[in-house]
């Protein structure tokens, strides 16, 4: 696994690590920031891998609308405050299941673009099942902050290429 995440900013390198973007989106959805470091740290190399990206000029799609993954793509890229991230329903894959279908991320930079898609067995049906009920009781929410934690870990320990395929 990347300890860190590498961009640049007017050829300045600059380094983020999977704390650094929790700190940014706070401790709501740690899954998600784990999969906007992973889908970063694979993607990346692929757009450039001769040297780090510029963050201003990366582009992000995604038909994943959570607020951890936007938050730890705002920090790198700073896409969201650029208007260069959007959340693109037409991007799922719903053939996939429920629970692959919305984790689909292209990202372009400059004339390269990537787009990857989650492997099985990173994000569980117990979790999409409580993160899309409508309402929740206390237990409920304790429950999904530990499902979120537990697939934050599933998702950090391996490297990138095995919890993100090119699609």
């Amino acid at each position: 696994m990347a300890t860190s995440i590498e961009v640049a900013e007017r050829g300045i390198s600059i380094a983020f690590t999977y704390e650094d973007m929790l700190r940014y989106h706070g401790p709501g959805s740690p899954g998600g920031v784990a999969h906007a470091f992973k889908a970063l740290e694979r993607a990346l190399p692929l757009l450039d891998p001769e040297r780090p990206c510029e963050r201003r000029e990366l582009r992000v799609d995604t038909a994943f609308g959570g607020p951890g993954a936007r938050d730890g793509f705002e920090l790198v890229t700073r896409a969201v405050t650029g208007e260069r991230f959007r959340v693109d329903p037409a991007l799922a894959r719903p053939e996939r299941g429920r629970t692959l279908e919305r984790f689909v991320f292209r990202l372009r930079y400059r004339e390269r673009e990537a787009t990857l898609i989650l492997r099985e067995g990173f994000v569980t049906e117990e979790f999409i099942d409580l993160a899309r009920a409508e309402r929740r009781s206390a237990e409920q929410e304790r429950h999904l902050d530990r499902l979120k934690r537990e697939m934050a870990a599933r998702v950090l320990a391996p490297p990138a290429s095995e919890v993100y395929e090119i699609g």
